[in-house]
């Protein structure tokens, strides 16, 4: 997030899109609240209606995989109302003339052939985030998981930026992130393609680096992304693999063809709380703890570095995660004492010597408080929201990105009538490794369903609570029909939580090019009767 979560309160005008807030980020979904009533104008675009639409002053209803569509529209209209903010892209922006002209096809009656929003409802939604002093945008994987999502975050970017609503208070670009701590997780390069603080691991400055900081020689080469690994695992380029924290065969979309590509692999390592589907597959698991069972930090959506500290005691032979890694990168190499583990504290100590934006910030200042990064001196208070003064690229601006319409790789057709999405819902997270073992949650949402339109059930025959089977071109599951108005005509929406009617059987693999992600929100299924 470019800006901070208590920041939500005070925006004038909230765009929320790709984000079920409600049920996936309650928290922040109150701050949505809290400004709501002090006056805030909120537009929410989803295909489906979502708890939140009920405070919205407007609500897009966009055909699943049309984002980027409905945001050019949007941004179109701006432009031709005059809300842009000439003095902001003058000063703090490259690429305008180039931009404007990409844009000049998506007026927003295309926008409305295209999306199915009334054009009038885009205009509408330019001059309500265009007219705000302050407006922030937030989105999730509802626009990233898709063969277009970086073009999506792109046109995010674009919008803000055309309206300079970043690098000022209580408006900016922000993600939501899916996961407790996956922020932490990126920020201390777990990702392919950078060190800690997302320096890039081809960078021959930045490689030198941290060879002196760590006494060896690395690699410059940037590694495959998760999802790339399946058709390394099948092709035989990876033989051997070491998963942490992560549920992928349950996960994955198209889950099947990732299954054959675990059962190619010569030795799988699974290191986690419980014995997880994944885990199951496993030729050795290694049993880790919760976060209740060790010390260190956690970095939440807003850039806050959070203390976490032991609570309680590991049960059985369950050790903590860092022990674990410690001791295997102790046989691997031969060296180092095997009787003594390092703390997280100096682990945080010695990323902190190696990225700026936290050098700031040492344990002993989080014994007291959280801070944000950017926090580059002890006495720096961290920074509540980012790019106030320049942007991190050279020259200190921000750059507008062309984007054109890419169409989902799967669309209905006469087969495959309707339309897939999944995600979340209130009760469960992700795969629920943790919450389906709460008999209280498992009272409340006890099983897999499918939503279908009442127009849809009618046109079969379908009453609410009939069992249906759901199939795509890559499998097919059972579960019951919530019949409800919640998804428009031809488009149905699974979660993705349970095992025993998993969504991600039918969810297609098709990919991102640039950042790698799949298309877990767009496929073509077919609904039967059973």
């Amino acid at each position: 997030m470019t800006n901070s979560v208590a920041e939500i309160a005070d925006n004038e005008a909230l765009f929320v899109i790709g984000s079920n807030t409600t049920e996936n980020h309650p928290i922040i979904a109150l701050r949505m609240k809290e400004a709501v009533k002090k006056g805030a104008k909120l537009i929410v675009a989803d295909p489906r209606r979502i708890p939140l639409v009920k405070f919205a002053t407007l609500w897009l209803r966009q055909r699943p995989g049309t984002d980027s569509v409905l945001l050019n529209a949007i941004t179109n209209a701006i432009l031709i109302e005059g809300l842009e903010d000439k003095e902001f892209i003058a000063a703090r922006t490259e690429g305008y003339a180039d931009f404007v002209q990409s844009l000049e096809s998506f007026t927003p009656e295309y926008g409305e052939e295209i999306t199915g929003v009334p054009a009038q409802d885009i205009r509408q939604a330019a001059r309500i985030y265009g007219s705000a002093k302050n407006a922030g945008i937030y989105y999730a994987m509802g626009i990233t998981q898709h063969v277009m999502g970086t073009y999506n975050v792109h046109a995010v970017g674009n919008l803000a930026l055309v309206t300079g609503n970043v690098g000022k208070r209580a408006a900016g670009v922000n993600p939501l992130r899916g996961q407790n701590n996956v922020q932490g997780a990126c920020d201390m390069g777990g990702l392919p393609n950078v060190y800690p603080g997302y320096q890039k691991v081809d960078d021959l400055g930045v490689k030198e680096k941290f060879e002196k900081a760590w006494g060896k020689t690395l690699s410059g080469r940037i590694g495959l992304g998760a999802t790339e690994m399946t058709g390394a695992m099948l092709s035989g380029q990876l033989k051997g693999m070491y998963i942490f924290g992560e549920n992928p065969a349950l996960s994955d979309p198209n889950t099947t063809h990732s299954l054959k590509a675990f059962a190619n692999l010569e030795f799988l390592v699974v290191q986690d709380i419980f014995m997880t589907e994944t885990a199951q597959l496993a030729d050795v698991v290694l049993p880790g703890v919760s976060f209740a069972e060790k010390e260190g930090t956690f970095t939440s959506s807003e850039r806050r570095v959070q203390r976490v500290r032991k609570a309680v005691n590991p049960p059985g032979l369950a050790k903590a995660d860092l022990f674990i890694i410690d001791q295997i990168a102790k046989r691997i190499d031969g060296l180092g004492d095997l009787n003594a583990t390092p703390l997280p504290e100096e682990i945080f100590a010695e990323v902190a010597a190696l990225w700026s934006s936290i050098a700031g910030i040492s344990y002993g200042r989080l014994e007291k408080e959280s801070l944000r990064w950017p926090c580059p001196t002890k006495d720096h208070q961290g920074t509540e929201y980012l790019f106030k003064e320049s942007f991190t690229r050279p020259g200190g601006k921000a750059l507008f990105t062309p984007v054109p319409f890419v169409s989902s790789k799967e669309l209905p057709d006469k087969e495959y009538p309707f339309v897939l999405t999944t995600g979340r819902e209130l009760f469960h997270y992700h795969t629920g490794t943790m919450t389906r073992r709460s008999a209280g949650l498992n009272a409340v949402a006890p099983e897999a369903f499918v939503e279908v339109n009442p127009m849809d059930a009618e046109a079969m025959g379908l009453a609410d609570g009939q069992k249906l089977t759901v199939s795509s071109r890559r499998g097919s599951i059972s579960l019951k029909a919530r019949v409800s108005g919640i998804v428009p005509p031809h488009v149905v929406f699974i979660p993705f939580h349970y095992r025993e009617a998993a969504a991600n059987l039918l969810t297609s693999d098709a990919m991102d090019p640039v950042c790698k992600i799949m298309e877990a929100k767009v496929c073509a299924v077919k609904l039967e009767i059973t």
